[in-house]
């Protein structure tokens, strides 16, 4: 009885300056800024990991160029999705305990797990600049990190005092490496240009003085649930391709300038959300 022979799965392991290249023919400009959102799962295998990845974009980018990732840490705040999913279930007593050690926010050394490696290693990076929001912040680094994470006010999420704002201001770049248009940050700076929009009371862990304490604020009632679909029209809309797209990696990837994008959802965002304002409300 004859066996056929095993089949060999070969896998592709990109190097730092493939990565680069890929990343250059896609349209990533030189000397620009450029904000990323990525899963390095489905860029694959790299030759030095996350640090390589890092190190590519900066090729990419050249010594004038200034890279930013989001920091997020709704670990932090009792009021974000992420909270909600971790005591599903819990009673009154364990949910308090998860509450009583959830750490205090702190720029220099707080973690953003949840946001990926990519942003883990940028913002450990030497130079790296970080935002000082409690839940939204962004880490840069390059000759314009400065400018982009200043004034990142507490009680701005992501609008006119937060690095999404500046980004806008100096036309950025918006990378979506190997991941779609509902990671898209951009889009919540729209939130917040369309007419009245919705508002809720966030909260979450501060340090003080010292003392850990807990810090409830208002702000605009962030909402990406929609995204997928805004960006899939944006993707289409009638102008010269507004999105540039190619594989960087292993990874489809999208490219695109900052003030498009956020011109575009601003328009699309109140023709498209026809729900209550207190829709936008759920704990």
């Amino acid at each position: 009885m004859s066996t056929a022979p095993a089949l060999r799965v070969l896998t592709v392991s990109h190097s730092r300056a493939r990565l680069a290249g890929h990343l250059a023919r896609l349209g990533v400009e030189r000397g620009g800024v450029l904000m990323v959102h990525a899963s390095l799962r489905a860029v694959g295998a790299v030759d030095g990991g996350a640090r390589a990845v890092a190190g590519a974009l900066r090729d990419a980018l050249g010594p004038q160029g200034t890279l930013v990732v989001p920091s997020f840490t709704p670990e932090n705040s009792d009021t974000s999705p992420h909270y909600r999913s971790r005591v599903r279930g819990l009673g009154d007593r364990d949910r308090e305990a998860v509450r009583a050690a959830m750490p205090a926010f702190d720029p220099a050394t707080t973690a953003a797990p949840s946001m990926g490696r990519l942003s883990e290693t940028v913002r450990l990076s030497p130079g790296s600049l970080r935002s000082v929001h409690p839940q939204t912040s962004f880490a840069a680094v390059g000759p314009l990190a400065g400018r982009v994470v200043a004034d990142h006010l507490p009680d701005c999420h992501l609008g006119e005092d937060s690095p999404l704002a500046r980004l806008h201001e100096l036309r950025a770049q918006v990378l979506l490496l190997g991941c779609g248009f509902d990671s898209c940050s951009a889009f919540h700076l729209a939130e917040y240009r369309v007419p009245s929009p919705p508002r809720r009371t966030y909260r979450c862990v501060v340090r003080n003085g010292g003392e850990r304490r807990w810090w409830e604020y208002e702000d605009v009632a962030l909402d990406d649930s929609d995204f997928a679909a805004l960006g899939a029209d944006f993707e289409r809309s009638a102008r010269s391709p507004a999105v540039s797209d190619g594989v960087v990696g292993s990874a489809e990837s999208r490219l695109f300038r900052f003030p498009e994008a956020v011109r575009f959802a601003t328009r699309w965002l109140p023709a498209h959300r026809r729900l209550p304002a207190e829709s936008f409300l759920r704990p």
